[in-house]
């Protein structure tokens, strides 16, 4: 991959920040770490980012698993959602960098799927109303792109999988591949699979897990369908 120009990503530690930099070797990707990019710290992104001058920031960075601590710790899960990509959004705004935010399909309702990325939204857990409240600051400036995606690593690492939803998984590998695609493109997309179930999808790439049906699930608190409408990234990739 050719870049002429400087892309910073944050959350480069994090599991889909290192698959970006095993995947991409280039000098133009930075992937910035904590003491040298704090998002609870405007001063620190602003500096950060006027030495760098970057063209793109592409936010990964944010709180996501265990999902409990979204119940348990609502500061970390506002902080780390909410006010640090609220920080992020004022400094690339005042800078002019082009800003690309990473959601979830967890926001809408869940109910009845697929899910077009103009339908009405719902978050369904204490985790998706944290990428809701990130969201909010990011439609504000309209030099973004918010990604709503769902995605796992590969192998599939859960033991057991619902299969009584639907959901598009799709793994983190693939959507390096679609990332740098998509670059130009501003608003709202969603990212992910084929739908089916978690289980069957997780079957694919691990034969050893069990199903279970959501009925049991007291974390999460999922409803039938969270499947999302692709044609529009479909549309993009063309």
């Amino acid at each position: 991959m050719q870049l002429n120009y400087k892309i910073v990503i944050t959350g480069g530690s994090g599991r889909f920040g290192s698959i970006l930099k095993k995947k991409y070797k280039s000098s133009k990707l930075l992937y910035p770490n904590k003491k040298q990019l704090n998002i609870l710290s405007i001063n620190s992104i602003k500096n950060y980012l006027r030495e760098n001058k970057p063209k793109i920031l592409i936010h990964l960075a944010g709180l996501s698993r265990p999902m409990k601590v979204h119940n348990n710790n609502i500061s970390k899960s506002i902080d780390l959602n909410i006010i640090g990509t609220s920080n992020i959004v004022k400094c690339c705004s005042r800078l002019k960098i082009k800003l690309i935010y990473f959601s979830t399909n967890y926001i809408y309702p869940g109910k009845k799927g697929p899910y077009k990325e103009t339908d009405p939204i719902l978050p369904i857990n204490n985790y998706a109303w944290s990428k809701l409240g990130g969201e909010c600051a990011v439609n504000l400036y309209k030099n973004s792109l918010i990604l709503r995606v769902c995605m796992t690593e590969k192998p599939f690492i859960h033991k057991k999988a619902f299969n009584d939803l639907k959901t598009n998984f799709i793994f983190q590998e693939e959507v390096a591949e679609i990332l740098f695609k998509i670059l130009h493109v501003n608003g709202t997309l969603n990212i992910g699979g084929k739908i089916q179930s978690p289980y069957k999808f997780g079957k694919v790439s691990n034969s050893n897990i069990r199903p279970i049906s959501r009925k049991h699930d007291k974390l999460f608190k999922l409803f039938p369908d969270t499947s999302m409408n692709i044609q529009k990234l479909k549309n993009f990739l063309q």
